[in-house]
C-alpha cells in the first residue's frame, strides 16, 4: 500500500520549509516512527517520521529543496521489505569533498571540532557517506573502549598526516551556506535595529539574597518537587512579570500604528542551540510557582538542544529575557526580540567592592540591562521598571508579598 509522506502543516506565520536531511534512502527498511527526514524552516527544525514499517519508495523533494505546507515529499511502500545497505555500500568512513574535507552537517561538524576529532575517522551512515551528528555521538561513546586497541596499533605513516594538514602560511578558507534558521535571525535582527528607536538602560543588582535564599533551600526545593533544581532564572522570570504588571507599556507590542497592550505575561527565554539562537515561550508566568518556571526551562531548554521544539513553543511571547551571564559576558546590549518592545539582558555574577553604609563590602553583583522602543515606552517608565525588577530581587520577600 502506497503512502504519501507530506511536510508538516506549517502555521501562517510560516511561508515554506527547507529539505535539510533525508535520514533514508528509497529501498532502505523503515520501523515506524523513525526519524526519515528534517524539514528546516525559519523558526525551527520539524522532524517527519515514517508512519508505518515499511519502505520509501521514492523521494520527491532532495535536500535543499523548497517545499510548502502539506506538499509530498516522498512516497512509502507500507509492509514492504526493505534491505539494510549492504558491505559494499555502507561506508567504512565519510566520504570527502574536494577540499578534502568530510562531508558533514554543521552539528556534526561542530560536535568535531569541540572533540578535536579528525572527519574522516567517523563512519557516516548519511547520504553518500555524510556525516551525522548522530555518528559523532555514537563514535565518542564507544571511543573509551577503542582507545586500547589505537594506542598499541601503528602510528599512521607521516605522508598520510602530511596529506591532510595546512601548509605553513596557507590562508584557508571555506564558504559554507548560510542556514535557514541562522539566515532568519539574521534578517530578525537587523530589521530589530533599523525599525525600532532602541534604547538601553542599565543598573545593577545584588544577588547576595537571592543566593542566600536559594542556597538554604535548593536542597529542600529539589526533593519537594521531584529533583526540580531552583535556579536564579526562575526569580528574574518572577521579578520581571511583577515589574511587568506595574508597568504594562514593557509588556505591549506594536502592530502597525495600533499598540496591543496584553493582560498576559508570556515570557521568552533565549536559548542557545547548534542551530541557533531560539527563544521559547512560557506561558502565563503570573500563573506559575518558581518549580513551575524551573521545570519548564529546563525542559524548554533540553529539546532546544535536542533540536525538538515546536513552531508553538516560539511563538508569541509579550517580553524576553536573555543571560548572557552563562558564557562569562559582564555586559551587554541585548537587541530587541520584534513585535515586543523591550527585552531584559542578565550577565555573570562577580564580586566587587561596594559602598554600603560608609562600609566598603566585598558583594555578589549583575549588571542589567533593559533595551526598550522608545516609540512604545518612555525612558522613565523603562528605568522604573528595571529598579523595580533590582529590588524585587535584592528583598525577594516582596515578590510573594505584593509589595
Amino acid at each position: 500500500m502506497s503512502i504519501e509522506i507530506k511536510a508538516p502543516t506549517f502555521p501562517e506565520s510560516v511561508a515554506d520549509g527547507t529539505v535539510a536531511t533525508w535520514h533514508k534512502q528509497p529501498g532502505e527498511a523503515v520501523a515506524r516512527d523513525e526519524l526519515i527526514v528534517d524539514i528546516e524552516t525559519d523558526k525551527v527544525v520539524l522532524e517527519v517520521v515514517a508512519p508505518a514499517d515499511g519502505v520509501i519508495q521514492s523521494i520527491v523533494k532532495g535536500e535543499g529543496d523548497t517545499v510548502l505546507s502539506d506538499e509530498v515529499i516522498a512516497i512509502f511502500v507500507e509492509g514492504a521489505a526493505g534491505s539494510a545497505p549492504s558491505a559494499d555500500e555502507a561506508p567504512a568512513a565519510a566520504s570527502v569533498d574536494a577540499d578534502g574535507d568530510a562531508i558533514a552537517g554543521p552539528a556534526a561538524r561542530k560536535l568535531l571540532e569541540e572533540n578535536n576529532l579528525d572527519a574522516a575517522q567517523v563512519p557516516g551512515s548519511g547520504k553518500g557517506g555524510r556525516i551525522t551528528k548522530e555518528d559523532v555521538v555514537n563514535f565518542l561513546k564507544n571511543k573509551p573502549a577503542a582507545a586500547p586497541a589505537a594506542a598499541a596499533a601503528t602510528p599512521a605513516p607521516k605522508a598520510a598526516q602530511v596529506a591532510v594538514s595546512v601548509a605553513p602560511g596557507e590562508r584557508v578558507e571555506k564558504r559554507v551556506p548560510m542556514t535557514r534558521l541562522r539566515a532568519t535571525i539574521a534578517k530578525r535582527l537587523v530589521e530589530a535595529q533599523q525599525s525600532a528607536a532602541m534604547l538601553t538602560t542599565y543598573n545593577e543588582v545584588n544577588m547576595k539574597p537571592v543566593m542566600e535564599l536559594r542556597k538554604q533551600y535548593k536542597d529542600l526545593f529539589e526533593k519537594t518537587h521531584n529533583g526540580t533544581r531552583l535556579g536564579f532564572m526562575s526569580f528574574f522570570v518572577k521579578a520581571a512579570t511583577e515589574a511587568l504588571k506595574r508597568f504594562p507599556a514593557v509588556n505591549a507590542s506594536i502592530d502597525g500604528n495600533d499598540i496591543v497592550y496584553h493582560g498576559y505575561q508570556d515570557i521568552g527565554v533565549a536559548v542557545s542551540t547548534e542551530r541557533g539562537l531560539m527563544v521559547p515561550v512560557l506561558r502565563d508566568t503570573d500563573a506559575m510557582s518558581l518549580a513551575d518556571i524551573e521545570a519548564n526551562i529546563a525542559d524548554l531548554g533540553a529539546r532546544g538542544r535536542d533540536g525538538k521544539l515546536g513552531i508553538a513553543d516560539m511563538q508569541g511571547g509579550t517580553f524576553t529575557i536573555t543571560n548572557g551571564g552563562v558564557f562569562g559576558s559582564l555586559m551587554s546590549t541585548p537587541i530587541l526580540n520584534p513585535p515586543q518592545t523591550a527585552i531584559l539582558g542578565m550577565h555573570k555574577i562577580q564580586e566587587r567592592p561596594m559602598a554600603v553604609n560608609g562600609q566598603v563590602v566585598i558583594l555578589p553583583m549583575m549588571y542589567l540591562a533593559v533595551s526598550y522602543d522608545h516609540r512604545m515606552i518612555d525612558g522613565k517608565d523603562a528605568v522604573q521598571f528595571l529598579v523595580t525588577i533590582k529590588d524585587l530581587l535584592e528583598d525577594p520577600a516582596r515578590m510573594l508579598l505584593d509589595v
